[in-house]
Formats: C-alpha cells, structure tokens, sequence
C-alpha cells in the first residue's frame, strides 16, 4: 500500500507543478491510476486512453485535464501503468461529472480492460 501511495504522491504533484496551479482559486483534483489485465492489448489499452481523453469535450464541468504513463525508475509502480488528472471548481461540478453518461459510458469501454483502479480527490492547497 506503502508503493500505490507513493505513486499516487508523485502523480499528484508532477501534475500539480505542470498544470501551474492557480493560487487565487483552488480546484479540486481527481486522480484516477489504472493497472490493466494482463491480457489487454495495446489496442485495448488505446482505447481506454481515448476515450478518457474526449471526455472533457463532452462533460463541461471537467476544468482541467492531463494523462500519462508511468515512467518511474523506482520499480514501485506494482503493476499500475496510467495515470488521468482531472480539475473541477467545485465538489457540485465533480457530482455532476460522476453519474454523467459521458462517464458511465467510459466506463463501459474501460471495464472489461481493468484490473485494479485507484481514485483520490485533494482540494491544492497554497
């Protein structure tokens, strides 16, 4: 558990720093890491990729988004590969992203894909 914290940390604030946050405003982050079935393609796996990547064009609540994957010399990744960072204004913004079928419909398109996911939400702070 120790690793999949420390992972998420380094996510977190690479993210945090590129993304240059806005001290006047604070938003709140959505961290989502993924570690995919073996047996998921590379085509499998680009799938999910796109289809997380159009869904700030179709949930306007979404503020702020970013992805990549894991390049860690640490080896302490245990087997999650993606990470998505996704900013909203508000916790009504993020309840309004969650049941939103944009999402949902993601969700069928990552489902048979995934083996573990972990999700964090932090309001930055200064």
């Amino acid at each position: 558990m120790k690793n999949v914290i420390a992972i998420i940390a380094t996510c977190i604030i690479a993210a945090t720093i590129i993304s240059g946050t806005n001290k006047e405003q604070k938003m709140l982050r959505h961290v989502v890491v993924f570690k995919f079935k073996d047996d998921a393609s590379p085509e499998d796996v680009k799938k999910v990729e796109n289809a997380f990547r159009a869904l700030p064009s179709k949930i306007k609540e979404i503020k702020g988004f970013e992805w990549g994957t894991n390049n860690s010399p640490e080896n302490l990744a245990q087997g999650f590969t993606h990470c998505f960072f996704l900013s909203f204004k508000s916790e009504a913004d993020r309840a309004a992203y969650l049941p939103h079928p944009a999402h949902k419909a993601f969700g069928d398109v990552l489902k048979p894909y995934l083996d573990k996911v972990l999700v964090i939400d932090y309001w930055t702070k200064d």
